[in-house]
């Protein structure tokens, strides 16, 4: 076994068991961890792929910032675990339904009819001075310009829908308007009282 296969199963024994334990653990602040791990070895598994700028965009957007953000929202909030589990085994049988059938889609797409050796052989070997980064930048506006444009739109939309939805109002919740803060001046705000002395 050469070393390179060796390290191909090691990160993929570990992501799979790390996958794994991102669904069975009962605490979420560990699920998100074992998400990490998760990440971390699919980036070994690009770099393997000699795709090292997805690995490293993979390894600082989701670890680095998505999955940081989410495990301290999941810190700070108060999740009542008993509460969440209540009707999980109402669910259980659509749940493994809607799960057996992605895995006759993923076994009859991922097949070797659409992804074995034949269908899709080894690439050629990269010559001298050859730059991933440069290559895929090149086809990602070029010949995938108005697909990365779309889902950047997509992104967009998502991104003002979340912001609409945080800021809907709430009974019993004080606001703050800021054009009213800005437009505070002295006089509004501050008043000069002039009393006489007091003496005993």
């Amino acid at each position: 076994m050469e070393f390179k296969t060796f390290v191909f199963y090691f990160l993929a024994v570990i992501m799979v068991f790390a996958a794994l334990r991102v669904i069975t653990v009962r605490n979420p602040v560990h699920a998100a961890l074992f998400l990490v791990l998760t990440f971390f070895n699919a980036g070994g598994i690009w770099l393997l792929l000699q795709a090292e700028f997805l690995a490293i965009t993979l390894v600082m957007v989701y670890v680095g910032a998505v999955m940081v953000l989410f495990l301290f929202v999941v810190m700070m909030l108060d999740i009542n675990l008993d509460r969440i589990r209540e009707g999980f085994w109402s669910y259980l049988p659509v749940g493994a339904l809607v799960g057996i059938l992605m895995l006759i889609e993923m076994v009859m797409v991922l097949g070797g009819r659409y992804f074995g050796l034949d269908a899709m052989p080894v690439p050629p070997a990269a010559q001298e001075g050859f730059s991933n980064t440069r290559e895929l930048g090149r086809v990602l506006y070029t010949d995938y310009v108005y697909p990365f444009e779309l889902a950047s739109l997509v992104l967009l939309v998502a991104m003002v829908a979340a912001v609409a939805l945080t800021l809907r109002k709430r009974k019993g919740i004080k606001y703050i308007n800021p054009s009213d803060q800005v437009a505070v001046r002295r006089e509004g705000r501050v008043e000069l009282v002039k009393m006489p002395a007091e003496k005993e």
